[in-house]
């Protein structure tokens, strides 16, 4: 018989059985398809040394005047300012740095617990202080950065010094100063039962049985060099580049800069417009008010992030949304700013004085998952909702999805505040990381590759995304605490040690000849690519995964007839090297899969269209 052709379609179909999906790609991980043929992805770079703390939700890269070229990071603890590899700590404080009474600590002997009393209160375990002004007490200089541990007392709390105390003592004197920074988030999702379950902040109070208090999500945007930030729930605070030492310098809150007028004091979403630069809150207190209104959008005066008191002779104003009961996200598209309710879609578009931005009902509904589940590529905005993936392209409607029943039935549902959206425009491709099963960190993703209107999937644990024409790799945040840059080598280097990406790619099932006789295939012609290895002999594994019919179990490799499956002959598996031209097998079945997979260092692949020889063997 002529050499047969295994020339699959593009994607990873997972709707149907694997027989139903023929002609196509089932299983895979680490793998992306381009020019129609499945890759292995590109590797990661961690790119410093240096770690943050908390949990990163929020990246945001932009380049000051005097050409620092900064990222923003906001965790559940802090946030930060990367430039160079280094992390800059900027968290805003909660309140301006005050002095404790007379000897606020107390230390024990051969503990490194102090108890400090501070009787002001607001502060929350996890939160962090600086303490000033201070004398030694019990061997301890306390005159420094500490995160409270526990509460002591209804006053009094505990922090963890650097060493043991040589003594039990009271002390510290008179003149002791607390700063403390603004209270920390939660890293995931809780769900909460009960009547006022949730913490006042997070979430709404009072909300009953079944809810879910949410993880710490942060806003930001840049306003000319300046950033404008803040944490969902929480004050708008600002970073104004051009101070001295800027990057030593905290965020401050922006009612608090010269100028300002009735900046809102409570938001749950920032951006700054392309268009006259309007600087947004949605979901905010109204005007004279205390209490959030989560349907409430209010923008600054134009080119003012200050001004947020409308009048005749400026453009600041107010919106209420009325489809839904919470703004979820906010996204800058093609001259319009695009709205997310948790039932609909809008589209704000700027109109001049006197109604400034009037907001058009574009989709109803409709669901989102979380604040950052949008992402912006080639003109059409894609997010994932809450059961199907969705786009906006001027018409809201659902994208179609090779991948929908196996990614929301194993999904995480009390981690959907997790769901992040990111792009890799050099390969054309919008990704998802989720948290699948009972995890309650981001461990899978999903990739829609636009251009070839083909999906993919695999494992990977990130928690924050950034694909920025500022920087030469897309950026990501990891539960190690650091930022790598993607797409960077071959391996992952996430530690600083270079170790393998196991990545794989299974075909659905596909008939040898008419499906009905059993074919006998004893030669493959691999036809794998590896370009870009860093390794002097690169190898993949292809394995022929044969059935004596459909649905039936593959061969156990180690005998001729596995008892657990009804094939007849052993799965065939060869090292595929750099410049293997054929591989010489013994498969024999109705139906067949074929896999590729590499576990090594320096190793990349591209598979082409490999061949088979077979001959016919009986009908049996």
């Amino acid at each position: 018989m002529p050499l047969k052709k295994l020339k699959l379609k593009a994607g990873v179909n997972r709707e149907n059985t694997r027989y139903t999906s023929e002609g196509g790609w089932y299983e895979c991980d680490k793998v992306r398809f381009r020019q129609g043929t499945p890759e292995k992805i590109g590797g990661w770079q961690r790119i410093s040394d240096n770690t943050f703390l908390g949990v990163c939700r929020s990246i945001w890269n932009w380049v000051t005047l005097s050409s620092q070229n900064l990222v923003g990071l906001g965790t559940n603890l802090k946030f930060y300012l990367e430039n160079g590899g280094g992390y800059y700590d900027i968290t805003p404080l909660r309140k301006p740095a005050a002095t404790l009474g007379s000897n606020p600590f107390v230390t024990t002997s051969g503990s490194a617990n102090v108890v400090v009393t501070d009787t002001t209160g607001g502060y929350t375990v996890g939160d962090f202080v600086t303490f000033s002004g201070g004398s030694d007490v019990g061997g301890l200089d306390l005159n420094a950065e500490f995160q409270i541990i526990d509460f002591a007392s209804a006053t009094s709390y505990t922090i963890v010094a650097g060493s043991t105390a040589s003594s039990g003592a009271t002390g510290g004197g008179s003149s002791v100063t607390a700063a403390y920074q603004i209270n920390v988030g939660p890293a995931f999702a809780i769900p909460l039962t009960g009547w006022g379950a949730s913490s006042w902040s997070f979430g709404a109070w009072g909300i009953g049985a079944e809810s879910v208090e949410e993880v710490r999500q942060w806003s930001q945007a840049n306003f000319g060099e300046d950033l404008v930030f803040g944490p969902r729930g929480g004050k708008l605070f600002y970073w104004d580049a051009s101070v001295t030492n800027s990057l030593f310098v905290r965020g401050v809150a922006l009612s608090s800069v010269s100028g300002a007028s009735n900046v809102p004091t409570i938001q749950n979403l920032t951006l700054v417009s392309d268009i006259s630069r309007f600087v947004f809150c949605f979901g905010c207190n109204e005007l004279g008010s205390s209490t959030l209104n989560t349907m409430l959008i209010r923008w600054s005066d134009q080119e003012d992030a200050t001004n947020w008191t409308p009048s005749a002779t400026n453009q600041a104003g107010d919106l209420i949304l009325s489809n839904g009961t919470n703004i979820i996200a906010a996204k800058q598209s093609r001259q319009e700013v695009l709205v997310w309710t948790d039932s609909a879609l809008y589209a704000l578009q700027y109109v001049g004085a006197p109604a400034v931005w009037t907001a058009q009902l574009v989709g109803e509904n409709i669901s989102i998952a979380s604040q950052n589940a949008v992402a912006y590529a080639n003109g059409v905005a894609y997010w994932m909702g809450k059961d199907k993936f969705y786009m906006y392209d001027g018409r809201t409607k659902p994208l179609r999805c090779d991948l929908r029943k196996f990614i929301f039935n194993d999904f995480n549902t009390t981690q959907y505040p997790q769901v992040f959206a990111g792009t890799i425009e050099s390969y054309h491709e919008v990704w998802w990381f989720y948290c699948s099963g009972s995890s309650t960190v981001a461990n899978k993703y999903v990739v829609y590759n636009y251009l070839e209107d083909v999906w993919y999937y695999g494992t990977l644990s990130r928690s924050a995304w950034l694909d920025s024409g500022l920087r030469n790799n897309p950026l990501a945040a990891t539960y190690n605490f650091n930022l790598v840059d993607h797409e960077e080598g071959v391996d992952d280097n996430e530690t600083g040690t270079t170790a393998p990406i196991a990545a794989f790619i299974e075909s659905a099932q596909f008939d040898l000849d008419d499906g009905h006789q059993f074919m006998f295939v004893w030669r493959v012609l691999p036809d794998i690519s590896f370009d870009g290895s860093t390794v002097n002999s690169p190898s993949a594994t292809m394995s022929l995964l044969p059935l004596a019919n459909s649905g039936s179990g593959y061969n156990n490799p180690l005998s001729e007839g596995g008892a657990n499956s009804a094939a007849v002959t052993r799965t065939a598996t060869a090292p595929v090297e750099q410049f293997t031209g054929e591989v010489y097998t013994r498969v024999r079945g109705r139906q067949m899969a074929m896999k590729i997979e590499s576990s090594a260092a320096g190793v990349t692949w591209q598979l082409g269209s490999p061949r088979i020889d077979m001959r016919p063997d009986g009908r049996r």
